[in-house]
Formats: structure tokens, sequence, C-alpha cells
């Protein structure tokens, strides 16, 4: 059963603190869901409500607009696998006006790492996860924000994303395999 969003941050923080490390000694939260659902403002409240911890988002790692699947790995090989060995974990920020990988971007070893964006809770991260979040609304609702957030640049690519989206959770099943589901449709007026 979702969860509205005034209640998910009191939930996310208690399930967060009864993780076990997955991940090395590190507590990994995946915050999922299609795009404009709310993972980067549900990511950044949680980080801070757990003292600052650390947050890699896929935004900064997917090789472009027809790049779901292919940043999954990126996360996995990049960051997760070494973080859980102690090693330096690190991704490659993608540069989106330039079309290509800029300079990499250390990931430190936190009792808590935050972990936000389309993906990141695939199958193939699973094994290093303690909390899974799955964020949702109404495909209404995210449009208008993904228009919000984006503007203009986002529009012509807002279909062939969501496609790529489709696709993946179809085949991942990332809201069933969730902890904790959250919906972030604004409440009726008068509720």
């Amino acid at each position: 059963m979702p969860v509205p969003a005034a209640e998910a941050l009191d939930r996310a923080v208690a399930l967060v603190a009864d993780a076990e490390p997955r991940c090395g000694t590190t507590v990994v939260v995946a915050v999922d869901g299609p795009s404009g659902s709310g993972k980067s403002t549900f990511a950044a409240a949680l980080a801070a409500r757990l003292g600052g911890a650390p947050v890699v988002r896929m935004d900064d790692i997917y090789p472009g607009w027809d790049g779901l699947e292919a940043a999954v790995p990126l996360l996995r090989d990049g960051v997760l696998a070494p973080l859980a060995r102690g090693e330096r974990a690190a991704y490659r920020r993608f540069d989106w006006d330039r079309g290509t990988f800029a300079e990499a971007h250390e990931v430190p070893a936190a009792p808590v790492l935050v972990v936000e964006g389309v993906g990141c809770g695939a199958r193939a991260c699973a094994p290093w996860l303690s909390v899974l979040v799955w964020m949702e609304a109404s495909p209404t609702v995210r449009h208008a924000r993904g228009m919000d957030r984006d503007g203009e640049t986002y529009r012509p690519h807002w279909e062939r994303w969501a496609a790529q989206e489709r696709t993946h959770f179809a085949a991942e099943g990332t809201r069933r395999r969730a902890d904790l589901v959250v919906d972030t449709d604004p409440a009726p007026a008068g509720a």
C-alpha cells in the first residue's frame, strides 16, 4: 500500500535505522521510480535527515537520453561493487551539453549512501541495496513536474525517456521489490 509523501520520510528513516549494511560497511538506500515522481526531492530530504548522507544522482551517470540501461552497470561496477570491496568508488559525470563523460566523482565510504534516479533499484544493483524506496505519482502530475523542472529542453525527450522507463520497470519489477512505496500526488483540496 503506498504511503503518502507526508509520512514517507519518517518511514524511510526508520527503515534505514533497522537496515544492515549490504555494501561493505555502507547502508545503501535506492530511491527509484519514474521521471517526475519526486525522487530527487525525497532523496535530498532523506539525506539531510540522515545527517548529510552523500547522494549519487543517476542523472549524472546516464550516458544521454538513451542511456537508462547503460547506466545500471556503471552504477554497479563503478560505485556499488568497489564500495562493497572497500575499494575506491567513483563515477564519471555525464556532460549533457557536450554529450560525453567529464570529470570523475569519488563516492565516500559513508555509513549511509543515498542513490536516486531511474534504474538505481535494478536487480543488478539489488545485492548491495539495504533499502529500496519506490516513488510514484500520476502521469499528469509527473509530466507537469518534469516540464516545470527541465522546461522545453526536456519536452522532446519525455516520451523517449518514458518508453525506456516502462520497458525497464516491466522487466525489473522494481515497485514490487520496494521496501517502501511513496505516493507523491498532491492531496486533494480540502483534504
